[in-house]
Formats: structure tokens, C-alpha cells, sequence
């Protein structure tokens, strides 16, 4: 019999799948992952990771397999906590849910799951893995979208290898929400009416802002108000095709003269593009979102309205070190290209795209212009419901 360690989080997926996994025959171990005890940073007054280990152990009770906590703090301020303060601090935006999901679930987790004997490892993530070939030497592992549209998390997945999807099962990835929560509730599973999880990954109901304002200091600066009649948005002319991919992707270069002051903020690396709360400014005929931050002069622009063409661009770029491929099969060679459905950020509905493979990068230019393209964020391209590659957006 073979054996799979289900990561129970204490949430109502993860508890499916561990019943589910048992279900199916195999021998089913619980492990529960505690990633953080670094009293140098508040997460909550509350303790988030202590009531989610209580319900994952009480969910392995009800479901009889064993059930073990596993300590991965260290190695999640080192890969995850560190680098996201560290990507701040430079002005981009790091997504941490596809780092915890590359850097701790499917590597240093799944890892310490193999170390104990197990085949696989199984979470409650809604996607589904199939196999190309797969009585041959060399099969080949395909990640798809969960059959429930609303819940897909495959986005968060996009930085998964072949070698890791080889060791993983996704149990609940042929259901809807509804359905694993009727399944919860007719086991009788603490977890059946649990709210979903919605602070850091594996940190619990701690907000971002108030996370990184405990590392990085607040420093006031100003929050410059640019026209949408801003001369470089004219000559930049985001829809033509005429225009270079480089310049296309390029990103806007503002300076304070080219708007008017309408506030202060007390930090630029405490916001993103496309963000809207937060700024305190009133007074406009639209809201202002950020489509801009400069963290060297600490300064903050803002354009009114979700239609300000300093929100829009349609092509951006991957550098050569971030492109990964889960389908090394479809890998690009330079000057070639291949046509895909794109999205630039979870639940985001996907989009046409053509990736274009260069000496300075993969160049995905999208058919319509994206708001708010932002360094840091991963893209990811599919090929029908199979996410096949992604890249760090530079």
C-alpha cells in the first residue's frame, strides 16, 4: 500500500483530501506545518496557527491517520519573509502564496513528506493533474485548471517542476467548493463551515501592510497626481503593433513636474499598482489608484480613474533567470513564438497572449492592454485549461 502525506492546513480542503486519499486506499499520514514563531514581528494577537493545528488534529482524529506538526519557521523567514521585505523595500511586489507553494510546500515540506516514506504528497489545492504517457519511461505531468472556475488556484501552482508534480495529488480538484463542504459537513468535520483563510499563506489573519510595516519604517512623502493627458501616454500609443515589444513593455518614466502634489503617504514601498486603498486623498471627480511608486525618492503617483492609460500597458517582459516552464516540452527557442491564454494574477480571467522569445527575455504581449502590470507578480500562460509556464514580471 502505498503512502501519501496530506499537508493539513485546518482548513475544509485540505480535510477533504486527507478523506478523500483515504478513500482511495492509501495509507494517509497528517501533517500540519507551523511556519512562523518570530516574536521580532507581530502577526495577530490572535494565534491563528495554533487554531488551524488544533482543527487539522482534530480532523485526523475524526478521520483516524496519524497526525504529526512539522516546524518549517525557519526556513519560511529565510525564503519567504525575508525576501518579501527585501522585493518591498526595492519597490516590487512579491506574491507570496506561489513562493510558500515553490519554496516550502512542494520543496522543503515535500521533502521532509519523502523523508518519511511516503510516495506522494496530497493538498487541498482545486486543480487537477494529468499524465502524458504514462506507462513510459519518461511521462510527462500536466497541471489544469480545478473544475470549479471560482476556486482554480492552479495560478498559485505556476512555479511547480516536473519532478514536483510527479510526487503530488489533488484530490478535491475535480470538485466545486459546495461539493467539499457537503462532503465535510456529512463527515462531521470541524472544518466544514470554516472560512477560508484569507491573511498571509500559512501565516494566518495578519493584513500585508501591517506585517511590513513592523520591518519597514514609515518615511512621508509626497503623492503626485498625473493627468491622463500626460504627453508620453500619446507618443507611447499602447495598442500599436508598430511599436517595438521593448517599448511596448516599457514601463512609464514619471517625474514630480509632470503632475501636481494632492497628498503624503508615509512610505512608497508600503503600495502597489492599481492600489486604491489607502491614499487618504478625497476631493477628485474619480477615485485615484497608484500607477506608479518610486522608491529612491519615496514617491507615490496616482491617476484618476481604473481607465488612466498610466494603469495600461500591453506587453511585459520576463528576464531569461525567471522563465520557468512546467511543460519544458513547449520551452521557446529565441525568435520563436507560441499563442496562449495569459493571466497576470489570480482569478483574473485568462486572456489571449502571444509569448515571444528574444535574447533579452519572453515578451508576452497581451490582445488587449492589462491593468496594472506590476514587478514582481508572476505571469502565467496556458494552453486551453493546462498552465504550462510562468515568469516573474520585470
Amino acid at each position: 500500500m502505498k503512502t501519501v502525506v496530506v499537508g493539513l492546513s485546518g482548513g475544509v480542503d485540505s480535510s477533504v483530501a486527507a478523506h478523500l486519499i483515504k478513500a482511495q486506499g492509501y495509507n494517509v499520514i497528517g501533517l500540519f506545518m507551523k511556519n512562523w514563531h518570530d516574536d521580532s514581528v507581530t502577526i495577530s494577537d490572535e494565534c491563528p496557527w495554533l487554531e488551524d493545528s488544533n482543527d487539522a488534529m482534530m480532523v485526523a482524529d475524526k478521520l483516524q491517520i496519524p497526525f504529526q506538526t512539522v516546524d518549517l519557521s525557519e526556513e519560511y523567514k529565510t525564503r519567504i519573509v525575508d525576501y518579501m521585505f527585501s522585493e518591498y523595500e526595492k519597490g516590487r511586489t512579491p506574491n507570496p502564496d506561489v513562493l510558500c507553494n515553490r519554496e516550502i510546500k512542494f520543496d522543503v515540506f515535500l521533502k521532509i513528506a519523502l523523508s518519511l516514506g511516503a510516495d506522494y504528497v496530497a493538498t487541498g489545492h482545486y486543480c487537477r493533474k494529468t499524465v502524458v504517457n504514462p506507462q513510459s519511461k519518461s511521462p510527462v505531468y500536466q497541471l489544469r485548471s480545478g473544475i470549479d472556475s471560482k476556486k482554480d488556484q492552479s495560478y498559485f501552482l505556476c512555479q511547480l517542476s516536473q519532478e514536483q508534480l510527479a510526487k503530488t495529488l489533488f484530490p478535491v480538484g475535480e470538485l466545486t467548493k459546495t461539493q467539499v463542504r457537503e462532503i465535510a459537513t456529512n463527515l462531521g468535520l470541524v472544518t466544514a463551515d470554516k472560512k477560508d483563510s484569507q491573511g498571509l499563506c500559512f501565516i494566518g489573519k495578519v493584513r500585508l501592510p501591517d506585517f511590513l510595516q513592523q520591518k519597514l519604517q514609515p518615511k512621508t512623502g509626497d503623492i503626485i497626481e498625473i493627468p491622463s493627458t500626460f504627453e508620453a501616454y500619446h507618443k507611447h500609443e499602447l495598442n500599436s503593433k508598430a511599436i517595438s515589444l521593448k517599448t511596448r513593455a516599457t514601463k512609464y518614466c514619471y517625474s514630480p513636474e509632470n503632475g501636481q502634489v494632492v497628498g503624503t503617504h508615509q512610505g512608497a514601498h508600503f503600495f502597489t499598482k492599481g492600489q486604491r486603498k489607502g491614499l487618504a486623498v478625497g476631493g477628485t471627480k474619480e477615485p485615484l489608484f497608484v500607477i506608479e511608486t518610486d522608491v529612491d525618492s519615496n514617491t507615490i503617483y496616482v491617476g484618476q480613474g481604473k481607465n488612466h492609460p498610466g494603469l495600461l500597458r500591453s506587453v511585459l517582459l520576463v528576464k531569461p533567470s525567471e522563465i520557468h516552464w512546467i511543460r519544458e516540452d513547449f520551452k521557446l527557442n529565441v525568435g520563436n513564438s507560441l499563442d496562449v491564454l495569459a493571466r497576470i494574477r489570480y482569478r483574473q480571467p485568462l486572456e489571449n497572449a502571444t509569448l515571444h522569445q528574444t535574447a533579452k527575455g519572453l515578451y508576452v504581449a497581451f490582445s488587449t492592454p492589462q491593468t496594472a502590470i506590476t514587478e514582481g507578480q508572476f505571469v502565467a500562460w496556458y494552453l486551453d485549461d493546462e498552465l504550462v509556464g510562468s515568469g516573474v514580471i520585470s
